[in-house]
């Protein structure tokens, strides 16, 4: 510590710390939040839709009432909707087409790598949907040279083919 001009000691500080609310989150912090925000989007989609509670909800997705909670508070675990209730969900005959837009859109920036996951996990989770084909995510402009045949999208820190 160094005496400061009132005769007392003031705490040294040669590198400045920034307060935990300023500080940029890490790349597996924004993924998350990127995936919890399509989720999000989701619940409101269904929301505009006019399925309002809980039950028109879980019965407009196809879902039980405690899945339909979860996504309608965008808690989903930290590997997001898997690819069965996405199939459920796809399934759903009251589905409304503003949340089969927001669910393709999940599906192509979670095949695309955009949500984390390793290339084996993002194949399996393709593999095991009900569709037909997956559309190609349109945001996934290599932005590094590609090596070995591998480009890195988005410096998202995903590998795609």
């Amino acid at each position: 510590m160094e005496p400061n001009s009132s005769g007392g000691f003031r705490p040294f500080s040669a590198a400045r710390v920034q307060p935990r609310s300023q500080r940029p989150l890490p790349p597996s912090a924004r993924m998350k939040e990127r995936q919890s925000s399509k989720i999000r989007e989701l619940a409101e989609a269904v929301k505009a839709a006019g399925f309002v509670t809980l039950d028109e909800q879980a019965q407009a997705l196809g879902l039980s009432r405690s899945t339909a909670w979860t996504i309608r508070k965008a808690s989903h675990k930290a590997s997001g909707l898997s690819a069965s209730i996405i199939n459920r969900m796809l399934a759903a005959p009251d589905l409304p087409p503003l949340a089969r837009s927001k669910i393709l859109e999940y599906i192509e920036e979670k095949a695309a790598g955009l949500n984390g996951g390793s290339r084996s996990q993002r194949r399996k989770f393709a593999a095991r949907l009900s569709i037909q084909e997956l559309p190609v995510y349109r945001n996934t402009i290599p932005t590094v040279p590609e090596h070995n045949g591998i480009t890195r999208a988005n410096r998202e820190g995903s590998w795609i083919r």
